[in-house]
């Protein structure tokens, strides 16, 4: 709308609103119904970073990690769960006590400069499937040879870029000639 002058008054705006530009509404599928940002955007017919960008500015507080964790389903509880009280060795997923170093390395300067080496050498591709990167798709940096080697942990010959679903075959059962694990069939065929 124009004022006397031809300009657009203030708060004015040319596009139909939006439910999720009014705060009450945001803070009542947000907060009270309990939905992700996610939800709500494929709902809206709009992108999660939309929500994420008027959470913030109508400041609605986000979900905490605490919070997120139980509301989330986290499969089957308790004792009927196979790795229930396995910890440390007893766990399939030990890698003796490394996560502490994996987190300082992951925030280091050191994997910073060796992660942007490895995009520009995959060519900002899949190694396994060879799909460019575009848009918010996921990629990862994975190692051929597990990241408890730690001579091998920042060696560019050793990292590879793969998509989040490549990435996930590749430590799947699926993945029966080992491609891009140690002693594995294929290594790096795109690198040669």
């Amino acid at each position: 709308m124009r004022n006397k002058k031809g300009q657009f008054t203030k708060g004015y705006t040319y596009r139909k609103p939006k439910p999720y530009w009014d705060r009450n509404w945001l803070w009542e599928e947000y907060r009270e119904k309990k939905k992700s940002a996610k939800q709500i955007a494929e709902e809206q017919g709009c992108e999660e970073m939309n929500i994420i960008y008027f959470l913030r500015k109508l400041n609605i507080p986000r979900w905490t990690m605490k919070e997120i964790r139980e509301r989330k389903y986290w499969g089957v509880k308790g004792k009927q769960n196979g790795m229930y009280g396995k910890t440390g060795r007893l766990n399939s997923h030990w890698k003796g006590g490394i996560t502490p170093e994996r987190q300082a390395l992951y925030s280091s300067l050191e994997w910073a400069d060796v992660v942007k080496k490895v995009w520009k050498r995959d060519n900002y591709s899949c190694q396994r499937c060879g799909k460019r990167k575009i848009s918010q798709e996921e990629y990862h940096i994975h190692h051929i040879i597990s990241f408890k080697d730690k001579k091998l942990r920042l060696a560019l010959n050793n990292l590879v870029l793969l998509c989040k679903d490549c990435h996930h075959f590749v430590h799947s059962k699926k993945n029966k000639n080992g491609e891009f694990l140690e002693g594995g069939d294929v290594q790096c065929p795109r690198n040669g």
